[in-house]
């Protein structure tokens, strides 16, 4: 599970660090039997400026193109899901929403995505990406899996679509994990009230691109939306993971079938000093080790910033119980 990435982005600094993590995964994908990796979105700090302040040295542009390359390390070794968060948009002053998303994450770039890639539906201008979309893994112990990932605030059409998905007789028997932007907060509740973003104004005043006041989303759903809309009703919905929210979060509730869902959220972008001034995250991953039983998963938190040197490695697991747990499916 790889958390937010937008303050490794914006800064040429910090920029190798998510090499590093990358690295890191690569190298593992045999001896941790690694089947999927997980971003939960804001690959990028800005869809939309060219124009660099004091909240990052790196253009839009520069930071598709970097994060392209650094998920490029898993390109043929193993399948992700690169999800979109709100700073993964441009929106107008209507709130209608663009990215640059599709431009460097396709279905070409990883052949191992392709291969496993069954379902997608269309972005906000009706282009089929891979915004919102569906992997299918058969038989890891025992047991056939549905990776699901929907856009930041998805809307009403992708929500209806994903319950579709999870709702096909093809998996019905299928455990779906969810992968989605903002859904839990750091105090273990769904996110509730209204979904807007910003649109950047064309001045830059003392270093500073102006911002406007927060534009509304049209259409667009919270964490308690999405629960009730897609992840309650659907009977094999069995995880969730999110990001958008600094920490750490988890709760687990009973969908309409009776089943336990299990919802994750994992953010370290203000671990390692902050927004403007740290390195981007202390290179903090979330492993989930999936056991031979088919219900028990381990969920640890680790960083190769601090593991790869014997000075750093005692820090470089978290060990108390919001980052180190065991759950377990029905």
């Amino acid at each position: 599970m790889v958390p937010d990435l937008q303050n490794y982005v914006k800064w040429e600094r910090n920029q190798p660090l998510i090499d590093l993590m990358m690295a890191w995964i690569a190298v593992n994908i045999d001896t941790l039997n690694i089947k999927m990796v997980m971003g939960v979105g804001d690959l990028v700090e800005n869809d939309g400026k060219i124009t660099n302040d004091y909240d990052g040295d790196q253009t839009s542009k520069s930071q598709w193109e970097y994060v392209s390359r650094a998920f490029g390390k898993l390109d043929g070794k193993v399948p992700y899901i690169a999800a979109t968060g709100n700073h993964d948009y441009s929106i107008d002053r209507q709130g209608n929403r663009t990215s640059n998303y599709s431009r460097f994450f396709t279905t070409e770039k990883n052949h191992l995505n392709q291969k496993i890639l069954v379902q997608n539906t269309r972005n906000e201008q009706g282009q089929p990406t891979l915004e919102n979309s569906a992997y299918e893994i058969k038989g890891m112990n025992g047991k056939d899996y549905l990776f699901l990932t929907v856009e930041f605030g998805p809307r009403d059409t992708v929500l209806t679509w994903a319950k579709n998905v999870a709702a096909l007789p093809q998996y019905k028997n299928h455990r779906v994990i969810l992968s989605t932007h903002g859904y839990l907060d750091a105090k273990d509740k769904r996110t509730s009230g209204e979904i807007n973003w910003i649109y950047w104004e064309p001045y830059n005043v003392d270093d500073m691109i102006q911002k406007s006041a927060r534009i509304k989303l049209p259409a667009a759903n919270n964490g308690q939306q999405i629960w009730e809309k897609t992840v309650q009703p659907s009977a094999n919905i069995e995880m969730v993971l999110c990001g958008h929210i600094s920490g750490e979060g988890y709760r687990k509730d009973k969908n309409t079938a009776g089943k336990t869902v299990h919802q994750i959220l994992f953010d370290s972008q203000s671990m390692g000093g902050g927004h403007r001034y740290g390195n981007g995250g202390d290179g903090w991953l979330r492993i989930l080790e999936f056991f031979p039983d088919g219900k028990t998963v381990k969920v640890k938190t680790f960083s190769p910033l601090f593991g790869i040197s014997p000075t750093t490695q005692s820090f470089a697991w978290k060990k108390d119980t919001r980052n180190d747990y065991t759950i377990k499916f029905d």
